[in-house]
């Protein structure tokens, strides 16, 4: 199949990261600027919606230009102006989408809008294994405000298998990481804690309910809760109980993806979102799972606006573009 021409501005401001990129056919990384809000919300112990917003307001610009000057671009160069359009935190939201589109009238540009999912399952394009995938492939999408389970049989077309039923896999890490007095966030403090403790040292429910593909974690945070009350704050096993936690979380993903993997004869698996990068993860996956298992570097794996224009690609070249007065969807669903 012959690939399609597009260089594409795409920015990213659906939570904690301000992000700008140009993306060249979908595949090719021309820049990537993301600046984080880590540091800024960590007193919080997790993302406070209205400083998020205030921070993306006064770090859009500058992150743009910054992207546009690594791509040696300016806006007349660009083909179209891709943006997240949710799901995620409104006002975090509105300031991305309102910047996308001031450019794509400013210039004439088309504009669209994208699935902030949707952007994650692309990140696996901006790889070196983008020329090797091949349809169906079965997509878990695991991070702070998401843990679903997509089958993808071609560009745009997707079937929801399952989602998590209350907390999604990187809230509960960075719940239980507040419980252990780990610092936020609490997926990267648990992975570095389990380093040094024992996975059975405690035996945590998995949330593995029935035969379907849902998730539960809320359940498993709370008995992380009743197993610490049970000693004194100052002697409590911080690595046993991280590493048994994240045990429990990786079994209860990697059993649900096994199954659907194989009840639906898939090509491949690909992991994506915050949490795919947890090692225990990516390792329980290759081990179990009997098909290729693709997971896209460290720095794709977060937020940030080359998955979104890499998304964004392929909607460009099949036509679609969205009204310049769209409006943001925190509660955006995949179809």
């Amino acid at each position: 199949m012959t690939k399609q021409f597009s260089r594409i501005l795409a920015i990213e401001t659906s939570c904690d990261e301000t992000s700008a990129a140009v993306i060249e056919n979908g595949t090719t990384i021309l820049s990537n600027i993301v600046a984080s809000q880590i540091d800024l919300h960590a007193q919080y112990g997790g993302v406070f919606p209205e400083v998020a917003s205030r921070r993306h307001i006064e770090v859009i610009y500058p992150v743009v230009a910054q992207a546009l000057e690594e791509a040696h671009m300016g806006l007349d160069d660009l083909d179209c102006i891709a943006v997240t359009q949710g799901p995620g935190l409104v006002g975090s939201l509105l300031v991305g989408v309102n910047m996308a589109k001031g450019l794509a009238l400013g210039r004439g540009k088309p504009l669209l809008g994208v699935n902030h999912i949707e952007g994650h399952i692309y990140s696996l394009w901006l790889t070196d294994a983008a020329d090797e995938i091949e349809f169906p492939i079965l997509t878990l999408v695991v991070s702070g405000g998401h843990t679903e389970l997509y089958l993808m049989t071609g560009h745009g077309r997707y079937q929801h298998l399952g989602g998590t039923l209350d907390d999604a896999a990187g809230e509960a890490f960075d719940k239980v990481g507040r419980l252990l007095g780990l610092p936020y966030p609490g997926g990267p403090a648990i992975d570095k804690a389990a380093q040094n403790g024992s996975p059975t040292a405690f035996k945590f429910p998995r949330a593995v309910m029935d035969d379907g593909f849902n998730f539960s974690f809320s359940g498993l945070k709370t008995a992380v809760m009743r197993q610490t009350k049970k000693f004194n704050p100052d002697r409590l096993p911080v690595n046993d109980l991280a590493a048994s936690f994240q045990a429990a979380v990786v079994d209860a993903l990697v059993t649900k993806t096994e199954r659907a993997a194989q009840a639906y004869g898939v090509t491949a698996v690909h992991l994506a979102g915050g949490v795919s990068a947890n090692s225990a993860l990516r390792r329980e996956m290759n081990e179990r799972v009997d098909l290729p298992v693709r997971v896209p570097p460290l720095a794709l794996c977060t937020d940030n606006a080359a998955m979104i224009g890499a998304a964004a690609h392929w909607h460009f070249v099949n036509g679609r573009r969205s009204n310049l007065d769209i409006d943001v969807i925190p509660s955006m669903e995949l179809v």
